[in-house]
């Protein structure tokens, strides 16, 4: 997997101040999309031990509420092991950081991957340009929501999470 920057001391990208990770890969193709040149899987920079450091070095702090997931898709097919794998270790090593993650696919093709079981919110939908609106919290588009995961999961249904 690739990625294009790590972002930190965040304050667009969820709640708190947070470190974003932007990925490379996104099958979406959004029209304005805000990243298009995250769309191509084999931009960027390679994910490796580095970018692990990096990420949990900005964890450490404590005023760090946690982690963004964003791109690109960070669910695009060739992105779900690698980004699963990276939201597990900061689970176990991170327990009380939160994990955000931005994806153009819908709750309902995602609540059944492995790697909900440690997200806490979720922003899914793709980004409709003739649904924007600026006055929206951390989502572009009106069709986009913000989702309490855990609580989805254990009701069985979209829970939209409040700030």
């Amino acid at each position: 997997m690739n990625y294009h920057n790590i972002t930190k001391d965040d304050m667009l990208n969820g709640d708190g101040l947070r470190t974003v990770l932007w990925v490379s890969g996104c099958n979406h193709h959004c029209k304005n999309c805000q990243n298009p040149q995250t769309w191509n899987k084999d931009s960027g920079i390679p994910f490796d031990f580095d970018t692990i450091f990096e990420i949990c070095n900005q964890l450490d702090k404590s005023y760090i509420s946690g982690i963004t997931f964003s791109g690109g898709d960070p669910l695009f097919p060739d992105n779900r092991e690698i980004v699963c794998t990276i939201s597990a270790l900061i689970k176990d090593c991170y327990p009380t950081k939160t994990q955000w993650i931005y994806t153009g696919y819908k709750w309902e093709e995602i609540k059944d991957l492995p790697i909900m079981e440690c997200i806490d919110v979720v922003v899914d939908g793709q980004y409709e340009d003739d649904k924007r609106d600026i006055t929206l919290k951390w989502r572009g588009s009106s069709n986009q929501r913000v989702i309490d995961v855990q609580e989805s999961l254990k009701q069985n249904k979209v829970i939209l999470w409040c700030d």
